[in-house]
């Protein structure tokens, strides 16, 4: 499941902040990087049980009443998207510091699973819908990502580069070595979306050794029409949402097959990130504004 926009993954121009600790002690203190700001908006991991839910609760609002998902009973009642993946997941935050400091400041989440989170309970989310052995297996450190969700009026370039500017920063925190997990398209007919299923496997489809496959009993063709009846490849690229376009443009690649959510109201992609592959610039970009911060925090910089 992922949120309904994303821009280009350029980074902002963050400052270093304190992080604030704290909450409650299921919550691990040491995943989060501090906070990166850019003006009144900020990004880091969240701290405390309160914070969570209140990112439970935008995701709600967005998946369940703007994107038409369909929700069971208990998610009716409580009025928050929660799972149990929740319970061992670091979630990233962007918080608008003109809202004030509590849960009501959130705008914006990713949610983040690394390998020994996901053995807590038993395998990663995607794995409900792809086989990802290749990725279990992967000897570095993997990073699953989803449930992405930014609140409406709050979907501008700014909120989503300190997104990726998060996610950056986690990586590096983590020595996090690929990166992967479920992109979603709008709607349930594949048909509908055969240009960009069809462009997406002849033009981006991962490698053989970090390939991951639909479940069987889930896979549907991404090969809807003839590649050669595509005309410009760029046109099925543009029709591809945002989120998607912007693992692409990390240099991500995705797996073979799509699976239908009649639940989301989507059709889910599996998509891999080697971080290896972003861009040189991008990697030297958030290193030096990581470094320039610091300075600047010490006294150690001067004009």
């Amino acid at each position: 499941m992922a949120t309904p926009t994303m821009a280009t993954p350029t980074l902002a121009t963050p400052t270093l902040a304190t992080p604030r600790l704290g909450g409650s002690s299921t919550i691990s203190e040491d995943a989060g990087f501090g906070e990166i700001r850019s003006g009144n908006l900020g990004v880091r991991v969240a701290t405390s049980e309160a914070e969570i839910r209140a990112v439970q609760a935008l995701r709600y609002r967005v998946f369940y009443h703007e994107m038409g998902a369909h929700p069971d009973p208990a998610t009716l009642t409580s009025k928050l998207d929660s799972d149990l993946y929740d319970t061992v997941a670091d979630h990233l935050l962007v918080v608008d510091h003109s809202l004030g400091e509590g849960s009501d400041s959130i705008v914006g989440t990713y949610r983040l699973i690394r390998r020994a989170a996901a053995a807590k309970v038993g395998r990663f989310y995607s794995a409900s819908e792809f086989d990802i052995s290749m990725m279990e297996a992967f000897p570095g450190e993997v990073l699953e990502l989803g449930r992405s969700c930014v609140a409406l009026e709050y979907r501008s370039r700014a909120v989503m580069q300190l997104l990726w500017s998060g996610i950056a920063a986690y990586v590096f925190r983590h020595n996090i070595d690929v990166m992967f997990g479920c992109a979603s398209l709008p709607g349930t007919d594949p048909d509908a979306l055969g240009p960009e299923l069809t462009y997406l496997y002849h033009h981006h489809l991962a490698p053989p050794e970090i390939r991951p496959r639909a479940l069987p009993e889930l896979y549907v063709d991404m090969r809807r029409v003839d590649p050669a009846t595509l005309g410009d490849p760029r046109r099925a690229l543009t029709a591809l949402p945002p989120l998607v376009k912007g693992y692409l443009r990390l240099g991500g690649f995705v797996g073979d097959g799509a699976v239908i959510d009649r639940q989301f109201n989507t059709t889910d992609v599996a998509v891999v990130v080697k971080t290896d592959l972003v861009t040189a610039k991008y990697h030297r970009h958030f290193e030096r504004d990581r470094r320039d911060a610091a300075e600047d925090l010490s006294g150690g910089r001067t004009e």
